[in-house]
């Protein structure tokens, strides 16, 4: 099924187009006016440069009127193998079809809203018939039998027409469009980035990062580069304002040789505040009892961190190299 863009916004176009496996463009003079674009022609020449086949508009009250049209945009610079005229259904447009097709030029007949008009085109020779799905189903029409119906006439009459389903309004239409068994579907860009959005998908993926991640980077790699250490000499008051600073629940304490002493959390600050005195803020970091720290070697793997997390049950351990504290692994570094 060919996959066309419907937009006439250039930031949108050259957005879409970066996907590389778009098959064409669709648009409209209402979507160029909407956008404010006052030079019609030059825009058209633009696009025309900028994808691999342009579906564009070509006017007129009577056939002959829409070939010259078609033939005077041609001559703008387009060529006629990636150009496909977008031709309004009616009597005039179906003789101007087939004017064109006469010429070997590329027709859409669209604004098709009934079987009978597709017939026509179909045996005018139209290369694309175009129905409009959201705006049929505006009107309470049962749009997607009709499409259904068109793709059931050109497999059974053997037309060379493809029936392009248009007027796209969610991802659900695109699902209609796959199961119908459509030659071409045309999407505006907003529905074109959810067809490949899903939540178990998501999740997924960010499972396989994190996993990946755990098996192929090392602590000292994971580590933000933050190291809150105080030396034995601190005082309490000025250690707490450095670990409100950093942001951590603990803060790595080291003799004066840079040597661990140990590591202060939060949760001994409060057990040691109701038997602090007046002065308990003035005390020496170096005056409390240390007991050994979970603490994790730098060079390695994340498993091994992580593992160590569950086994604690602790949010943040300690860093070590060659036996000297270098910062602290949160347990939320895990994920990068």
């Amino acid at each position: 099924m060919e996959l066309y863009l419907d937009s006439a916004n250039l930031k949108e176009i050259e957005e879409g187009f970066k996907l590389g496996f778009l098959n064409g463009l669709t648009t409209t003079p209402t979507f160029m006016q909407r956008e404010g674009i006052s030079n019609i022609d030059a825009t058209i020449v633009k696009l025309s440069k900028m994808v691999p086949v342009l579906q564009i508009e070509a006017l007129g009250d009577k056939a002959e009127d829409v070939l010259k049209e078609a033939e005077r945009l041609l001559k703008l610079g387009l060529d006629p193998k990636k150009t496909v005229f977008k031709i309004p259904v009616s009597l005039e447009g179906v003789r101007a079809c087939k004017l064109l097709r006469n010429k070997g030029y590329l027709v859409n007949v669209h604004l098709v809203y009934t079987l009978q008009q597709a017939y026509m085109a179909m045996q005018a020779g139209a290369s694309y018939v175009c129905p409009l799905v959201g705006r049929l189903q505006d009107q309470g029409h049962d749009a997607l039998t009709l499409v259904e119906q068109c793709v059931d006439a050109v497999n059974y009459y053997n037309y060379s027409t493809k029936i392009m389903f248009s007027s796209v309004r969610t991802s659900e239409h695109v699902r209609n469009a796959i199961n119908i068994g459509v030659h071409t579907i045309t999407v505006p860009l907003k529905i074109l980035k959810s067809l490949t959005e899903n939540n178990f998908t998501t999740l997924g993926t960010e499972q396989f990062i994190t996993d990946t991640r755990l098996m192929t980077v090392r602590v000292r790699e994971a580590i933000n580069g933050i190291n809150p250490i105080v030396k034995t000499d601190t005082k309490l008051g000025d250690a707490i304002v450095k670990m409100t600073e950093y942001g951590f629940g603990c803060i790595t304490v080291v003799n004066k040789d840079g040597s661990l002493k140990g590591v202060f959390t939060d949760g001994d600050l409060r057990r040691a505040l109701p038997k602090g005195g007046k002065d308990f803020l003035n005390k020496k970091m170096g005056d409390f009892s240390y007991h050994p720290p979970i603490s994790v070697d730098a060079d390695l793997l994340l498993n091994e961190a992580a593992d160590l997390f569950k086994k604690t049950k602790v949010d943040t351990i300690l860093v070590s190299s060659k036996g000297k504290p270098i910062g602290m692994l949160d347990i939320q570094d895990l994920k990068g």
